[in-house]
Protein backbone atom coordinates (compact mmCIF):
# COMPACT_ATOMS: atom_id res chain seq x y z
CA UNK A 1 0.00 0.00 0.00
CA UNK A 2 0.98 3.57 -0.77
CA UNK A 3 -0.33 6.05 1.22
CA UNK A 4 0.23 9.91 0.65
CA UNK A 5 -0.48 12.65 3.76
CA UNK A 6 -1.14 15.87 2.52
CA UNK A 7 -1.53 19.00 4.53
CA UNK A 8 -4.04 21.68 3.25
CA UNK A 9 -2.68 25.08 1.47
CA UNK A 10 -2.43 28.38 3.20
CA UNK A 11 -5.16 29.99 4.71
CA UNK A 12 -4.98 33.52 5.99
CA UNK A 13 -4.30 32.29 9.87
CA UNK A 14 -1.17 30.77 8.64
CA UNK A 15 0.13 33.80 6.33
CA UNK A 16 -0.34 35.98 9.92
CA UNK A 17 1.53 33.46 11.97
CA UNK A 18 -2.21 32.79 14.33
CA UNK A 19 -2.79 29.70 15.86
CA UNK A 20 -5.50 27.60 13.63
CA UNK A 21 -7.01 24.37 15.32
CA UNK A 22 -10.49 23.82 14.32
CA UNK A 23 -11.55 27.01 12.70
CA UNK A 24 -13.17 26.86 9.59
CA UNK A 25 -11.17 29.05 7.80
CA UNK A 26 -10.76 29.13 3.73
CA UNK A 27 -7.67 28.68 1.84
CA UNK A 28 -5.99 32.28 0.67
CA UNK A 29 -5.59 32.85 -3.08
CA UNK A 30 -2.30 31.93 -3.25
CA UNK A 31 -3.13 28.63 -0.82
CA UNK A 32 -5.29 27.42 -3.93
CA UNK A 33 -2.55 28.34 -5.98
CA UNK A 34 -0.45 25.78 -3.97
CA UNK A 35 -3.35 23.03 -4.22
CA UNK A 36 -3.55 23.53 -7.95
CA UNK A 37 0.17 22.72 -8.04
CA UNK A 38 -0.28 19.20 -5.80
CA UNK A 39 -3.04 18.55 -7.65
CA UNK A 40 -0.97 18.75 -11.04
CA UNK A 41 2.01 16.42 -8.84
CA UNK A 42 -0.43 14.03 -8.65
CA UNK A 43 -2.58 13.73 -11.74
CA UNK A 44 -0.93 10.46 -12.83
CA UNK A 45 -0.58 9.09 -9.77
CA UNK A 46 -3.34 5.97 -9.49
CA UNK A 47 -5.06 6.75 -6.08
CA UNK A 48 -8.20 4.72 -4.87
CA UNK A 49 -9.16 6.29 -1.80
CA UNK A 50 -9.21 9.60 -0.50
CA UNK A 51 -9.59 10.25 3.23
CA UNK A 52 -9.75 14.41 4.36
CA UNK A 53 -10.86 16.35 7.36
CA UNK A 54 -14.28 17.82 6.90
CA UNK A 55 -12.44 21.51 7.02
CA UNK A 56 -13.13 23.63 4.40
CA UNK A 57 -9.12 24.34 3.56
CA UNK A 58 -9.05 20.44 3.24
CA UNK A 59 -12.25 19.33 1.54
CA UNK A 60 -10.58 22.43 -1.54
CA UNK A 61 -7.51 20.55 -0.96
CA UNK A 62 -8.42 16.99 -1.50
CA UNK A 63 -10.51 17.81 -4.28
CA UNK A 64 -7.20 19.60 -5.92
CA UNK A 65 -5.65 15.47 -5.07
CA UNK A 66 -9.05 14.01 -6.32
CA UNK A 67 -8.98 16.55 -9.62
CA UNK A 68 -10.38 14.25 -12.93
CA UNK A 69 -10.96 11.35 -10.64
CA UNK A 70 -14.66 9.70 -10.09
CA UNK A 71 -13.27 9.35 -6.21
CA UNK A 72 -15.24 10.07 -3.09
CA UNK A 73 -13.81 12.39 -0.99
CA UNK A 74 -14.23 10.71 2.25
CA UNK A 75 -14.72 12.78 5.58
CA UNK A 76 -13.52 11.90 8.55
CA UNK A 77 -13.87 13.99 11.91
CA UNK A 78 -11.18 12.14 13.47
CA UNK A 79 -8.88 14.48 10.47
CA UNK A 80 -10.20 17.73 12.32
CA UNK A 81 -6.83 19.58 13.42
CA UNK A 82 -5.66 19.24 16.84
CA UNK A 83 -8.62 21.64 19.26
CA UNK A 84 -6.05 24.32 20.44
CA UNK A 85 -8.54 26.03 22.91
CA UNK A 86 -8.23 29.33 23.48
CA UNK A 87 -5.46 30.26 21.42
CA UNK A 88 -7.18 29.70 18.36
CA UNK A 89 -6.73 32.98 16.47
CA UNK A 90 -4.16 34.24 18.68
CA UNK A 91 -0.28 35.29 17.86
CA UNK A 92 2.56 33.58 19.22
CA UNK A 93 3.28 36.92 21.30
CA UNK A 94 -0.19 37.08 22.64
CA UNK A 95 -0.26 33.19 23.31
CA UNK A 96 3.44 33.66 25.62
CA UNK A 97 1.96 36.41 27.46
CA UNK A 98 -1.51 34.91 28.11
CA UNK A 99 0.11 31.31 28.33
CA UNK A 100 3.90 31.47 29.80
CA UNK A 101 3.28 28.68 32.11
CA UNK A 102 1.66 26.27 29.44
CA UNK A 103 4.09 27.23 26.74
CA UNK A 104 7.04 26.20 28.97
CA UNK A 105 5.35 22.79 29.84
CA UNK A 106 4.50 22.45 26.24
CA UNK A 107 7.88 22.89 24.83
CA UNK A 108 9.05 20.20 28.02
CA UNK A 109 9.33 16.49 27.76
CA UNK A 110 5.96 16.31 29.07
CA UNK A 111 4.20 18.91 26.80
CA UNK A 112 2.61 15.99 24.53
CA UNK A 113 0.44 15.51 27.22
CA UNK A 114 -0.58 18.59 28.35
CA UNK A 115 -3.99 20.01 26.73
CA UNK A 116 -4.14 23.25 25.19
CA UNK A 117 -5.79 25.72 27.15
CA UNK A 118 -9.71 24.92 26.78
CA UNK A 119 -8.63 22.39 24.04
CA UNK A 120 -7.03 18.91 23.57
CA UNK A 121 -3.43 17.51 23.98
CA UNK A 122 -1.29 15.58 21.49
CA UNK A 123 -2.27 12.35 23.35
CA UNK A 124 -5.75 13.28 22.84
CA UNK A 125 -5.70 13.63 19.49
CA UNK A 126 -3.30 10.56 19.26
CA UNK A 127 -6.23 8.42 21.08
CA UNK A 128 -8.63 9.66 18.39
CA UNK A 129 -6.30 9.10 15.47
CA UNK A 130 -5.56 4.87 16.31
CA UNK A 131 -8.82 3.55 15.08
CA UNK A 132 -8.21 5.56 11.81
CA UNK A 133 -5.06 4.37 11.21
CA UNK A 134 -5.58 1.19 12.11
CA UNK A 135 -8.68 1.01 9.11
CA UNK A 136 -6.28 2.70 7.37
CA UNK A 137 -3.65 0.05 7.31
CA UNK A 138 -6.24 -2.69 6.99
CA UNK A 139 -7.66 -1.37 4.10
CA UNK A 140 -7.73 -2.88 0.47
CA UNK A 141 -7.00 0.34 -1.36
CA UNK A 142 -3.75 -0.18 -3.01
CA UNK A 143 -3.25 3.99 -3.50
CA UNK A 144 -4.91 6.01 -0.10
CA UNK A 145 -4.06 10.20 -0.11
CA UNK A 146 -5.25 11.32 3.38
CA UNK A 147 -5.96 14.92 3.68
CA UNK A 148 -5.30 16.55 7.04
CA UNK A 149 -3.84 19.52 9.35
CA UNK A 150 -0.05 20.22 10.80
CA UNK A 151 -0.66 18.31 14.15
CA UNK A 152 -2.53 15.32 12.83
CA UNK A 153 -0.14 14.50 9.83
CA UNK A 154 2.38 14.62 12.39
CA UNK A 155 0.70 12.56 14.77
CA UNK A 156 -0.28 9.92 12.13
CA UNK A 157 3.06 9.60 10.96
CA UNK A 158 4.25 8.60 14.18
CA UNK A 159 2.14 6.25 15.00
CA UNK A 160 2.04 4.86 11.55
CA UNK A 161 5.81 4.44 12.11
CA UNK A 162 5.62 3.07 15.31
CA UNK A 163 7.48 5.93 17.23
CA UNK A 164 6.64 7.97 20.21
CA UNK A 165 4.40 10.73 19.51
CA UNK A 166 6.96 12.80 21.19
CA UNK A 167 8.74 12.66 17.91
CA UNK A 168 6.35 14.70 16.08
CA UNK A 169 9.05 17.70 16.77
CA UNK A 170 11.36 16.19 14.93
CA UNK A 171 8.54 16.56 11.69
CA UNK A 172 8.13 19.32 10.15
CA UNK A 173 5.11 18.79 7.13
CA UNK A 174 4.94 22.29 5.27
CA UNK A 175 1.74 23.67 4.20
CA UNK A 176 0.65 21.61 0.50
CA UNK A 177 3.62 19.43 1.20
CA UNK A 178 3.27 15.57 0.18
CA UNK A 179 4.70 12.89 2.74
CA UNK A 180 4.56 9.21 1.18
CA UNK A 181 4.72 5.99 3.08
CA UNK A 182 4.82 2.23 2.07
CA UNK A 183 3.24 0.06 4.09
CA UNK A 184 4.06 -3.61 3.79
CA UNK A 185 2.79 -6.57 6.16
CA UNK A 186 1.70 -3.55 8.08
CA UNK A 187 5.13 -2.46 8.87
CA UNK A 188 5.20 1.55 7.44
CA UNK A 189 8.64 3.12 5.75
CA UNK A 190 8.99 6.66 4.65
CA UNK A 191 9.91 7.03 0.89
CA UNK A 192 9.24 10.69 0.77
CA UNK A 193 8.75 13.60 4.19
CA UNK A 194 7.73 17.01 3.46
CA UNK A 195 8.13 17.09 -0.46
CA UNK A 196 7.22 20.27 -1.42
CA UNK A 197 9.18 20.49 -5.06
CA UNK A 198 5.29 21.23 -6.61
CA UNK A 199 6.06 24.21 -5.29
CA UNK A 200 9.24 25.38 -6.38
CA UNK A 201 8.52 29.08 -8.28
CA UNK A 202 5.46 29.64 -7.00
CA UNK A 203 5.48 33.11 -5.42
CA UNK A 204 2.28 34.49 -3.05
Amino acid sequence: MLIYLVRHGETEYNQRGLGLGRADVSLTPFGERQVKALGARLASAPIDRIYTSPLARCVTTAAEVAGGRDIELERRDELIELDVGETEGLAFAQMREKYPEFLTAWAGPEGVSMPMPSGESLRDLEGRLIPFAQHLVKSPAETVAVVSHNFVTRILLTHLLGLDISAFRSLNVDLASLTTVTIRNQRAAIRSLNDCCHLHGLEP
